[in-house]
């Protein structure tokens, strides 16, 4: 028989330093993906904020550790959810792989990258966005003021470090010059 191996999506790529920025990797018990029925979005909130402590997340926000993703969709980071009536459930915990960038520099090093106002007064502390890392589908998460995290596909999670790393070795070169 096999031996198998688990790893986890970065698969010891990470941490890494450059600079004031930390890229390390951010793991979850579960992830599930949550989509209320047509109808049904008050009955799950409810239902979700007794499992969670949290309602389901606005657009673009975080509540607790549910993330918006879209139109009527969020994913619950960290645990298991129970089934929800009024709602779709997917778990999607082996789907993605999540990363943090930490430090002063974490917001430029993630500027270099996707294509949104990350500016403190416009992506605050508890928002999120669907958007693009490099040509990768990711969810950018803010829970922190100087942390910033990553959801991509798990099958990028290489070259999200990749990308990433990169951008962190821009950024501190451009501080050693100051």
């Amino acid at each position: 028989m096999a031996s198998l191996t688990q790893k986890t999506a970065f698969g010891g790529l990470l941490p890494i330093t450059a600079g004031t920025a930390t890229l390390e990797e951010v793991t979850h018990d579960a992830i599930t993906w949550v989509s209320p029925a047509r109808g049904k979005a008050v009955a799950v909130s409810k239902a979700l904020e007794k499992q969670i402590q949290a309602p389901f997340p606005k657009p673009n926000r975080m509540s607790g550790p549910a993330v918006w993703t879209g139109p009527g969709q969020a994913m619950v980071l960290g645990q298991p959810l129970r089934p929800l009536t009024g709602a779709a459930l997917s778990d999607q915990t082996s789907a993605w792989a999540c990363c943090a960038i930490i430090g002063p520099d974490a917001r430029d090093v993630l500027s270099r990258l996707v294509p949104i106002d990350l500016r403190a007064d416009v992506f605050k502390v508890g928002h999120a966005a669907r958007t693009v890392l490099g040509h990768m589908n990711c969810i950018v998460m803010r829970p922190t003021r100087d942390r910033y995290e990553v959801m991509v596909f798990r099958s990028m999670a290489k070259t999200a470090t990749h990308e990433l790393t990169r951008a962190m070795a821009m950024v501190a070169a451009r501080q050693s010059l100051v």
